[in-house]
């Protein structure tokens, strides 16, 4: 990606048929933590790796609750994220005081796709830089990616952000076992695709980059469950299975 004379702003064609802010903000996605999205029938379960700007700080939350039955997990910018963060508990708030029923999760993934499609034919304004795995139950099991496009995607598992096609690789293997999965099975597969997304050693040659408490968090959602994010110290049963799991193929 470079400056070019076609890049200036988001209404700006290039000869190639192409929009290069909106490819920019793509590439800003996939400069983002990891995000993985897995689904049964009756469960969907989120996870997000968490970055730190530096060691005295604390972890960037990547996950969002937007209503009982709705959550979101980023990759990208998270300054755009809480505007449409914003912008869709207000949707679901007005849904609720109007029609007394939670918003369809579909539904809202368009509404949020429209929006972020305007700031691609708008002059003066950018695309937001931001995507979503998008994870709901209505009257059956949800997951949608969006794209700073505004594009929808539906999934049965999806991963986005930095070395994504590590866990892509990784569910693309397992998803059609996801369907009838028990939840802690599906939690167990979303954490494994997330791993595969890490660096297996880090560049100055020290120990390997890990999961940990600190770094990632879930959210789930489903049948008679309403969203909720597990995080610190309640994921520490999942990690440690995850180390269990790992440690005689370690080195491979």
């Amino acid at each position: 990606m470079f400056r070019n004379q076609y890049d200036s702003d988001n209404v700006t064609w290039s000869p190639q048929g192409r929009l290069h802010q909106i490819e920019y903000a793509m590439e800003a996605v996939k400069q983002g933590s990891c995000s993985v999205g897995v689904k049964s029938k009756t469960h969907v379960v989120i996870a997000t790796l968490k970055r730190s700007s530096s060691e005295l700080g604390s972890h960037q939350e990547k996950i969002f609750k937007i209503d009982e039955h709705i959550g979101i997990a980023i990759s990208g910018l998270c300054a755009d994220a809480r505007v449409l963060c914003k912008y869709m508990r207000g949707e679901c708030m007005s849904h609720n005081y109007t029609f007394d029923t939670p918003y369809p999760v579909e539904r809202l993934v368009v509404a949020v796709a429209d929006k972020s499609q305007v700031h691609t034919q708008r002059y003066g304004s950018r695309p937001y830089g931001v995507g979503f795995l998008v994870a709901g139950y209505d009257t059956s099991a949800h997951l949608f990616e969006t794209c700073p496009s505004g594009n929808y995607f539906d999934y049965k598992a999806q991963a986005i952000g930095a070395r994504a096609q590590s866990s892509k690789t990784y569910l693309e293997r397992h998803f059609e076992s996801f369907q009838n999965l028990p939840l802690d099975e599906l939690i167990h597969h979303a954490l494994m695709a997330l791993k595969e997304s890490l660096q297996t050693s880090s560049k100055e040659g020290g120990p390997a980059e890990g999961l940990t408490p600190q770094n990632c968090a879930l959210g789930i959602v489903g049948q008679d469950t309403p969203f909720h994010i597990v995080n610190d110290d309640a994921l520490c049963p999942y990690l440690a299975r995850i180390a269990q799991a790992t440690t005689p193929t370690e080195g491979h």
